[in-house]
């Protein structure tokens, strides 16, 4: 695995470097955790949903290789961009799909911290959006402990790997955003 890691980092790297040929090697590399991390959002969905974890990796993928400013670092800041990019995709599909559905009250409890986004929590993931972009405005490493480990599916460890902090500090930040956020979306909340 370490070995695999490595490669990933010298495969971005080249890919920096415009060599196109460095993005035939990092598919097969890095597809395994991209489609975990899709998995993860959508274990939930209903059948026959229209966004597919397949179809969510390669829009993803296809728009991460795509950029031509980006300065990818490692293996990790890759996944944790890609996961962010895989919320992104989710609430804006998400958004399009019940746009007509505002107003419906949300009671978030635990539980939403702990499964991933599926089907019937269109309305949460909508509200844990806008609540998330709040925080990132008011703590911005919460918001993006919150955007890996609650979108992103990505455990404590992978969550320090990617940010580059310890996991004794994702723990905590973990545990003081989803308590802000609770009381954010909770009924007396202000959302």
């Amino acid at each position: 695995m370490a070995d695999a890691r490595g490669e990933v980092t010298e495969l971005l790297a080249e890919l920096k470097l415009g060599r196109k040929d460095a993005l035939d090697r990092l598919m097969p590399l890095v597809y395994r955790e991209l489609r975990r991390i899709a998995d993860n959002q959508m274990r939930d969905e209903r059948v026959g949903h229209t966004l597919q974890p397949t179809a969510l990796v390669h829009e993803a993928f296809l728009r991460l290789v795509d950029q031509s400013r980006a300065d990818w670092q490692n293996r990790a800041q890759f996944l944790g961009v890609s996961a962010q990019l895989m919320r992104r995709l989710l609430v804006d599909h998400a958004r399009r799909r019940h746009a007509a559905k505002r107003g419906i009250p949300i009671t978030l409890n635990e539980e939403i911290f702990r499964q991933s986004p599926g089907a019937d929590q269109t309305e949460e993931i909508l509200a844990v959006d806008e609540v998330l972009a709040r925080l990132g405005e008011m703590d911005p490493r919460q918001a993006r402990v919150v955007e890996l480990r609650y979108f992103g599916g990505l455990s404590v460890e992978e969550t320090a790997e990617a940010m580059g902090i310890a996991t004794r500090t994702v723990q905590l930040d973990w545990a003081t955003a989803k308590g802000w956020m609770k009381s954010q979306l909770s009924p007396g909340g202000r959302l």
